[in-house]
């Protein structure tokens, strides 16, 4: 730091606060508090909730929960019945994803913009597709299909199909056009043929992803399939729906544990794979 003519050196200047700044902050912040409490107590008065008395029931609800839901020796009886139909709803689950991702798979590489085809009409009704199928939620897509295939296990598995096509397509496309472009240029400038080029670059170097979004859609759809039971009258959605709303708690209770111990089970088979393939 330079000295002036009298040889002393200056102090260091500070930097300056703009405290006009931060007051302007502060007002925006408290603005935004004040205008979600207002709209909350207006949603409150509208729809007659009550956060306190919401709150205290809480403690209560968990209790009751626990008295009733609880399984029981007697329910234990109900268990080889919740396990076939758990088994058979994780069978369906698994058939829908495989199925829905071999079409997916195929319709990702078509649409891809690194190994698609040149044609950008065509990779564009391939997103559309896709968007239009996973915008439809699943409980939608059963809703529809009960009019026509009325409440069978085929009903739930292609609502499961129909979901799952899109979401995964979806996915694959995404994972296809983020791998590097590198391999596929080299190969093309070779002279390779499309197929070749998807078959040696494309899809070795999108496997780890596109195995990992399936075996994630896999533990999805167990649990979408559990929920799908209800309306199609199959699977241990049915089951849980029989003892529910017979007031056998206790054995809804036991499908309830059944069912996650299953989920957990599934997610746990499916980490290990996936690091497996990192």
């Amino acid at each position: 730091m330079a000295a002036d003519a009298a040889g002393v050196t200056p102090a260091p200047t500070r930097p300056t606060v703009d405290l006009a700044w931060f007051r302007h902050r502060q007002l925006v912040t408290l603005g935004v508090i004040a205008a979600i409490v207002v709209i909350f107590q207006a949603s409150s008065l509208v729809t007659n909730f009550s956060l306190g008395y919401a709150l205290s029931s809480i403690p209560f609800a968990f209790v009751w929960m626990f008295q009733n839901f609880f399984p029981t020796g007697s329910s234990l009886g109900e268990l080889p019945v919740i396990v076939a139909q758990t088994i058979s709803t994780v069978l369906d689950s698994v058939a829908a994803t495989v199925l829905s991702a071999m079409l997916g798979i195929v319709l990702a590489v078509l649409g891809s913009s690194t190994v698609g085809v040149e044609n950008p009409l065509v990779r564009g009704v391939i997103r559309v597709v896709a968007s239009v199928f996973r915008n439809v939620p699943v409980i939608a897509w059963a809703m529809l299909l009960l009019l026509s295939f009325k409440q069978n296990e085929f009903t739930g598995f292609l609502a499961l199909f129909l979901t799952t096509f899109g979401e995964l397509t979806r996915f694959f496309l995404d994972t296809l056009d983020e791998i590097p472009t590198g391999p596929v240029e080299a190969l093309r400038s070779c002279g390779a043929s499309y197929w070749q080029i998807v078959f040696q670059a494309g899809l070795p170097l999108a496997v780890a992803d596109l195995m990992s979004w399936m075996l994630y859609m896999v533990e999805t759809n167990i649990r979408s399939a559990t929920l799908i039971g209800l309306l199609t009258g199959t699977g241990i959605g049915f089951v849980f729906q029989i003892y529910y709303n017979s007031f056998r708690y206790d054995r809804a209770g036991l499908v309830i544990v059944v069912t996650i111990a299953v989920v957990l089970l599934i997610e746990t088979v499916s980490n290990r794979a996936r690091r497996s393939m990192i």
